[in-house]
């Protein structure tokens, strides 16, 4: 606990491990709005912050459950390409605001080479938002269709039926083959696209 008489408690959240103060005030220092991701085990959340005095104001966001209830998405709601949805749906949604730049908040996220909050990015980047960042954190094209999970289910279905039937139980009983998972990405991503295009 603490000792001796310099020692400051840290301030509540950082003792619960869910902000990082320092790197915060970096992004708001920035003077940009954030586009802050987080994800959960079956769901993606992303959102367009800005910081004021009272507190943060939330200029955009968007759930991986809109892309089930508005768009059809029959795939799994916690992946990188529901993330990458995500991002870019929330990414329009920021452009209709007016929103045209901002910073990355990951959070306390591990900064993972192709991981679900990178994949988020890429939609908003792809949206039209410009946002720092490198090129080579990015998750292939193929992994953000969900190519990998379309490769894995190809291949436990000719080695394992029954593994295969309990694996991919949900997006079957959703009426979608694990095999067809990128092109119904695509059909998904061209809805939103369509959505917001005839918005102007």
């Amino acid at each position: 606990m603490a000792r001796g008489p310099r020692y400051s408690v840290p301030f509540r959240r950082r003792r619960e491990g869910k902000t990082d103060y320092r790197l915060r005030l970096r992004l708001v220092k920035s003077g940009l709005p954030r586009v802050v991701v987080r994800g959960t085990l079956k769901h993606f959340i992303a959102q367009v912050v800005k910081a004021e005095v009272d507190g943060d104001k939330v200029l955009a966001s968007a759930h991986s459950k809109e892309l089930v209830r508005d768009y059809g998405w029959l795939g799994g709601c916690g992946n990188v390409p529901a993330a990458y949805l995500t991002g870019y749906l929330c990414g329009f949604k920021a452009l209709r605001k007016g929103i045209k730049e901002a910073v990355l908040d990951i959070g306390l996220h591990s900064p993972t080479k192709g991981s679900r909050v990178f994949a988020a990015l890429k939609g908003f980047v792809d949206a039209g938002v410009s946002i720092p960042h490198g090129d080579v954190i990015l998750p292939s094209e193929d992994r953000i269709k969900g190519g990998h999970i379309a490769d894995y289910a190809l291949k436990l279905s000719a080695e394992n039926k029954d593994l295969y039937q309990l694996r991919f139980s949900s997006y079957l009983a959703r009426g979608l083959p694990p095999e067809d998972l990128p092109k119904h990405f695509e059909e998904v991503k061209n809805r939103i696209t369509q959505t917001f295009s005839s918005q102007g």
